[in-house]
């Protein structure tokens, strides 16, 4: 398996932790924008938050394994995949999902996304970025303290610092927040994507 893999597994166990304990009163809730790009800058209910992750998770397994949306169907996954049980329906895509990360091995495989072909690397850390970034903003907002672990923190903050120009340029990470030398490894990687922990 691949590192980038490795990251995903924490990083989407760490989204499903929080995004299936959302209580079903508070799924109609505004939560205010994780990103600042164009489409993504605006508050969004957690249902739909919850809905956006589950059809990500549905295509991992078919983008991993080298298929393209057009090859699959690029509305195979449309509709309403939480159905009458959002946590356990997410729950399997997600297992479904790490399932596949853990068969990777080839760092430099081409993933067919919908914006194009990237390295299978940078597909991962497209996902790692978008699991943690939500699972933080998710849980800040319903009161709950970060699910991102340290040891998930460190990994994204060492492997964010090179990419955090771009991430930055695109509106993925805002201005980075200023910290002590001796911050957790938590505090270290929000405080770079512009977030206080």
């Amino acid at each position: 398996m691949i590192p980038e893999a490795e990251v995903f597994l924490l990083a989407d166990q760490a989204a499903m932790h929080v995004l299936t304990r959302i209580p079903g009163e508070r799924l109609d809730t505004l939560l205010p924008p994780v990103f600042d790009m164009p489409g993504a800058d605006r508050p969004t209910p957690l249902r739909e938050v919850v809905a956006h992750l589950a059809y990500d998770e549905a295509w991992i397994p078919d983008l991993l394994a080298g298929r393209s949306m057009d090859e699959v169907g690029k509305d195979a996954y449309d509709g309403d995949l939480l159905g009458d049980d959002p946590a356990g329906n997410l729950t399997r895509l997600g297992e479904a999902a790490r399932a596949a990360a853990r068969t990777v091995t080839d760092r430099e495989a081409p993933v067919h996304c919908s914006y194009g072909v990237c390295a299978t690397w940078d597909y991962f850390w497209q996902l790692n970025v978008a699991r943690t970034l939500t699972a933080h903003d998710v849980a800040a907002h319903l009161g709950l303290g970060s699910p991102l672990s340290e040891e998930l923190s460190r990994r994204m903050y060492d492997g964010s610092v090179p990419l955090a120009p771009r991430w930055r340029e695109i509106g993925v990470f805002r201005e980075p927040v200023p910290v002590a030398g001796d911050a957790s490894w938590r505090t270290r990687y929000l405080a770079l994507t512009g977030r206080r922990a």
